[in-house]
């Protein structure tokens, strides 16, 4: 009769009793304050790969067009191949990809460095290894503090990852592969192993810290001694069409034979010649260290 009583309500419908809840459930969707733990819950990047919006394609696509069409219509005055060139537009969308994805690996190895130098201080101090990538985070904020970069962000998801229990190398074990860059494969490879062997992590830190910073150091004088060469080859490869383009205003009779006969071939040679430079010019501009 007493179970009969607790099983069923006021209105004589029996009641069932709720499920109990998981309670690392609801510590899984939040963070330290609350919120949504940074990089839980969603995709991580790919640092392989870079995505353009539709904005920025259509805009690729639209600049692009003009400057081939442009280019067309100056080499032949034709309206038909200015046409045709102008669809050269749709490949400048991977070139500026290419570009924005260089600018954003470079970007994140620059941060890496001044992130390995904060957490070879850390630990120098005596602080863990979590503390370490906090403070980390916090030194590269005060360095810019207006800016959330990619390191920032995925520092914040080690941290995390850390927060549940995960080992701090399998999180940078993870974003080295998705990182896919020299130096951050080789710091995870080494702190993995030194992690699990025992060995000096705070010796171990400060020399691949330094030999990473010195790496850096000589990428970035290497750049600076070709900015210059950079810009004299495109002042170079910009020279015939700003001549072109001044002999077509001024004297139009005068390079009137370019534009049929043996002037058309004439005149394709010169633009194939140019592309030839171009790519010439980049390959040589590309120094690895």
């Amino acid at each position: 009769m007493l179970h009969e009583q607790q099983g069923t309500g006021s209105n004589g419908n029996r009641r069932e009793a709720a499920p109990p809840k998981k309670p690392g459930r609801a510590l899984r969707r939040q963070g330290m304050d609350g919120s949504p733990p940074e990089g839980i819950g969603k995709k991580l990047p790919d640092y392989q790969t870079y995505e353009l919006n539709g904005l920025q394609r259509t805009a690729c696509i639209a600049i692009g067009g003009l400057l081939c069409f442009g280019i067309g219509y100056l080499f032949y005055h034709q309206w038909l191949v200015a046409i045709i060139m102008a669809s050269g537009g749709w490949i400048v969308p991977r070139f500026w990809r290419a570009h924005l994805l260089e600018r954003r690996r470079t970007a994140m190895n620059l941060h890496f460095k001044q992130a390995l130098y904060s957490l070879s201080s850390s630990l120098s101090a005596g602080k863990s290894v979590e503390n370490g990538f906090r403070e980390a985070i916090q030194d590269l904020r005060m360095l810019d503090p207006d800016a959330e970069n990619d390191l920032i962000t995925e520092l914040g998801i080690i941290c995390a990852r850390m927060e549940y229990g995960e080992p701090v190398e399998d999180a940078l074990n993870d974003f080295s592969r998705r990182a896919a860059m020299e130096d951050i494969t080789n710091f995870a490879d080494v702190f993995t192993t030194c992690k699990r062997t025992g060995g000096d992590l705070v010796e171990v830190v400060r020399h691949t810290s330094t030999v990473i910073g010195e790496k850096l150091d000589i990428k970035q004088e290497i750049s600076v001694m070709i900015a210059q060469k950079k810009f004299e080859s495109r002042a170079l490869l910009a020279a015939p069409i700003l001549m072109l383009m001044f002999m077509n205003f001024t004297a139009g009779d005068y390079m009137q034979p370019l534009y049929s006969g043996m002037g058309i071939v004439i005149s394709t040679g010169a633009l194939a010649g140019l592309a030839g430079c171009l790519l010439w010019i980049m390959k040589m501009m590309d120094i690895k260290v």
